[in-house]
């Protein structure tokens, strides 16, 4: 189906207005007026104004939930200097400086935030850099501080080097004992971040959500958390963060989740996690027979999994984590800035065989699978989008993107030598994503509402537009529903959005249909097309999926095969600038699945693209004057993902 556009009940409406204005009839006039009968498939609302008790989310909140500041080992190490409080300054809306010493400040403000800074070793970036005693009588601690200090690349090489020390589980014990757990010093600076979040809450204006990273690493391989509270100071400040190195914590998931279950028994909170995406864990973010230390997947772990991490970082710094072209081929989109050379820090090179397990579309597959062998889905997660910053800056604009660490932010210099470079592979600077960010549909602006909203996956992922998405499942949509220019009414009212679970078939359905529309960003780019994302179980066990185009601009025609052409590309690399000549504004449809089978368990969720637009260097590039690197692309489709809809048989 081409691009359907909105449009008005203008008709009704005049007719309703007229009929509200007009003095008492007599009789035989008032035998024209239309009965509340015959306009009640024109105008469905209970009330004149449309907008009168509402309840639902009425428009996205945005946010990121994944941010560092200087206050993380690696983000300090690596020259950032901005505290929390710089953070959420900027991302409310104020100018700041960044580490660099450069005027930075966001195109609009933020709804909310995430700070989440590393868990391990807090506080000793800090006294590293004031060659502190308790640093440098250790020799690690003696050679951080001194890299640390010297600034420049040195400090990038040092930083680099402790990653990789904590990554091999090579540190001195006796070094991070005073930055650990049950250390004054680590108390002391988690109670004093929950002060300053609490000092910069304005419920309805801007929320700081509470949590960290937990940063599991083994051998390189990276199975990061994030986790998110629910909750404020007074809860939260009753524990500490759970960190990863034993013996003051441990790299295994399900003792994270045992810690934030001790959390909510303890506080009568609640809390959650969320994955990095699993591009460099090495094949062990997603296992469906043996975890990461040989184990066997069991029924306590998908059990644990599915009840603790209701969200996956689809898209950030370190690549896009939706799909891979060598696990789906006939998607031409899967290729969007890939990080497959291997794990976190480059130790182990990446092989064909590892990336069923990484992989966003291919996770939600095998959670089908699994849910047939053990009754629980584990990877039956939500999408957001984060930025993965460890500058302290919410930079997620190609035209305005600081880097993701301090010697990478704005100079002519910084596309002139790699991210990461080993004899196992080469990261190169312009592979940094200005990823992402994610959107909220919650019902208002504090922190239990976008939690909440959260926890029921009723959220999206962009790679750093914001784009208005919203995507509805149920069985009886009709075009009709999409001319308002509030279609989340009848979204609701007939089925489910984003996140949940098809509600069952009403008598003579033979199919779900599906009612997705989008809004570009109005400062961005106009759109190209909608995509629906099915997967599905087969009944050997095997798993499938499809692409669909259901909606698009410009009124191409979709070939045999059912793809549609490319939108064009109006990227003018010299003046690191594009046309909306081509694309749409705004994009809507009803889409029925075309091949529905009501025995097998699927999945569907939506991707949007924009418009080729320029990345972040082509814009270093006409800033600077400087030449764009080899084998980098001069154009990029930005995107959002929304979470999915399940489906199960009945039964």
């Amino acid at each position: 189906m081409a691009q359907t556009r909105f449009t008005g009940r203008a008709l009704a409406l005049a007719l309703i207005s007229q009929a509200a204005l007009l003095p008492a009839l007599p009789s035989a006039a008032q035998e024209w007026m239309p009965t509340e009968e015959q306009l009640a498939d024109t105008y469905p609302a209970p009330a004149y104004s449309p907008y009168a008790g509402r309840t639902f989310p009425e428009w996205p909140l945005w946010g990121d939930t994944h941010l560092h500041t200087g206050q993380s080992m690696d983000a300090g190490g690596f020259g950032a200097r901005l505290t929390h409080e710089d953070a959420y300054r900027l991302a409310r809306g104020e100018e700041v400086m960044a580490s660099s010493g450069q005027p930075v400040r966001l195109s609009r403000p933020l709804d909310w935030l995430a700070i989440t800074d590393h868990s391990d070793g807090m506080g000793m970036i800090f006294d590293a850099l004031a060659a502190n005693p308790s640093v440098t009588r250790y020799e690690q601690g003696r050679r951080w501080s001194e890299g640390f200090r010297a600034g420049g690349q040195e400090a990038v090489d040092t930083a680099l080097n402790l990653i990789g020390t904590v990554s091999q589980g090579k540190i001195d014990v006796d070094l991070f004992n005073g930055y650990m757990p049950g250390a004054r010093r680590y108390a002391t600076i988690w109670s004093d971040n929950l002060r300053t979040a609490e000092r910069f809450y304005d419920p309805g204006v801007f929320t700081p959500m509470l949590g960290f990273e937990w940063t599991s690493l083994v051998a390189g391989n990276n199975m990061h958390r994030n986790v998110i509270f629910r909750d404020g100071p007074a809860r939260v400040g009753q524990i500490v963060p759970m960190v990863m190195t034993p013996p003051w914590g441990s790299p295994d998931p399900m003792d994270l989740y045992a810690y934030l279950e001790a959390y909510e028994e303890k506080t009568n909170g609640a809390a959650l996690a969320l994955a990095h995406n699993g591009n460099l864990s090495n094949g062990v973010m997603f296992p469906v027979d043996t975890r990461f230390d040989g184990s066997e997947v069991t029924q306590d772990y998908v059990e644990a999994r599915a009840r603790w991490e209701p969200l996956y970082e689809i898209t950030q710094i370190k690549g896009d984590g939706e799909a891979h072209p060598f696990l789906s081929p006939n998607d031409e989109f899967a290729d969007y800035y890939n990080w497959d050379v291997g794990n976190l820090d480059l130790t182990e090179a990446k092989t064909e065989d590892m990336l069923a397990r990484e992989y966003a579309r291919e996770a939600l597959k095998s959670g089908l699978a699994l849910e047939a062998q053990f009754g629980t889905n584990p990877y039956k997660f939500g999408l957001s989008g984060a930025t993965d910053s460890h500058t302290g800056l919410v930079t997620a604009e190609e035209e305005n993107f600081f880097g993701k660490h301090t010697g990478y932010e704005p100079s002519a210099e910084r596309l002139q030598h790699p991210f990461m470079k080993t004899e196992n592979g080469e990261l190169f600077a312009w592979q940094m994503l200005a990823s992402g960010l994610t959107a909220v549909w919650a019902e208002e602006n504090t922190r239990e509402s976008i939690f909440d909203a959260m926890a029921r996956k009723e959220i999206y992922a962009t790679t750093g537009p914001r784009m208005v998405v919203r995507f509805f499942g149920g069985w009886a949509y009709e075009d009709a529903d999409l001319n308002s220019r509030i279609p989340a009414t009848a979204g609701y009212e007939k089925g489910v959005p984003m996140g949940a679970d098809l509600m069952g078939a009403p008598d003579g359905a033979a199919a779900p249909n599906f009612m997705v529309a989008a809004l570009r960003d109005p400062v961005g780019a106009n759109l190209d097309r909608i995509q629906i994302v099915k997967g599905w179980l087969n009944a050997d066990g095997t798993t499938d999926e499809k692409v669909y185009d259901v909606a698009w601009s410009d009124g191409r025609a979709a070939g045999k095969d059912g793809k549609v052409p490319a939108v064009g590309d109006t990227v003018d690399v010299a003046s690191a600038s594009w046309t909306n000549t081509i694309g749409a504004s705004e994009l809507a449809t009803i889409w029925t699945d075309p091949d529905f089978d009501p025995d097998r368990p699927a999945f569907y969720y939506v991707r949007v693209l924009e418009i080729p637009t320029p990345p972040w260097y082509v814009y270093d590039a006409y800033r600077y004057g400087i030449e764009i690197p080899e084998g980098a692309p001069t154009s990029q489709q930005e995107r959002a993902y929304t979470s999915p809809i399940w489906y199960s048989p009945p039964g």
